[in-house]
């Protein structure tokens, strides 16, 4: 048999053959079956590009959504929608506007603080005493002057042997002024100086209660026998050591009682 004859032959032609005719079902159903592989050959890659139409679209509205989203007047919207969504279950939730309006008094009332806390800044030095880190700074106005380290109130207890007295060794915390200044100052002894060391207690103005050269070469008092003075120990500044008054070094001590003025303020927390 002769594939290569044409399909369609003229039925007059002696060649002729009815099974090669294009009657043939075989034939016909062969080239029906290479078209619709074709056919569906084309649809993938169709569907293919339109899947990416549709993505790369959806992503394009997503980036104009998210450049939309910085903008003040959508997020005010989202604040708005966001109260409204939150207001049914919380009645009292102010509204967008209401919290503008609160912020913008907040901010007010920072800066009438801001003003206050100016003018009650000191003019002249003044003297900042932080007990937790055993540390002071001389400042004036917001200008820092000088810093260094101290020693404050141990906070020990401590009783008398008929436990009918005690002392609790802090130092006082609050705004104080300097009250006085005193050259190679005296220590006039309390009852407790003598309890911890073990004597007996002797009377007011006993000679027993003087004692010359412990408090270095000045003192600053700031009221209820709270002073800031020197010490003998220096090893041991920047530990919280003392009864409640506040040592400092010779060095820092002889700064501070020149650079604080009578009545200058002092801030202890």
């Amino acid at each position: 048999m002769n594939h290569n004859r044409n399909l369609y032959q003229d039925p007059t032609d002696p060649h002729f053959d009815a099974n090669e005719s294009n009657l043939n079902p075989s034939a016909n159903g062969s080239v029906a079956k290479g078209e619709s592989q074709q056919g569906s050959l084309l649809r993938p890659s169709f569907w293919r590009v339109t899947a990416s139409f549709f993505l790369i679209l959806i992503i394009i509205v997503f980036l104009l959504f998210l450049t939309l989203l910085s903008t003040e007047r959508l997020q005010d919207g989202l604040i708005a929608l966001k109260s409204q969504l939150i207001a049914p279950y919380y009645p009292d939730l102010n509204s967008a506007k209401n919290i503008k309006q609160d912020l913008h008094e907040l901010e007010k009332r920072l800066a009438s603080l801001g003003q206050s806390i100016e003018k009650l800044t000191p003019r002249r030095p003044y003297l900042i005493i932080d007990t937790s880190s055993n540390t002071f700074f001389v400042m004036k106005g917001d200008e820092l002057l000088r810093q260094g380290v101290c020693s404050t109130g141990s906070y020990t207890l401590l009783k008398s042997a008929d436990e009918k007295q005690q002392w609790i060794f802090k130092t006082p915390r609050g705004a104080f002024r300097v009250r006085n200044k005193a050259t190679n100052p005296i220590w006039y002894l309390p009852d407790w100086a003598f309890v911890e060391a073990g004597r007996p207690i002797p009377p007011h103005g006993s000679p027993e209660r003087v004692e010359y050269g412990v408090l270095g070469d000045y003192a600053l008092h700031l009221g209820s026998g709270y002073l800031i003075h020197g010490t003998l120990y220096e090893r041991y500044l920047g530990l919280p050591v003392t009864h409640g008054c506040i040592r400092v070094g010779d060095e820092d001590l002889k700064y501070l009682f020149k650079t604080l003025t009578f009545a200058a303020r002092v801030f202890i927390y």
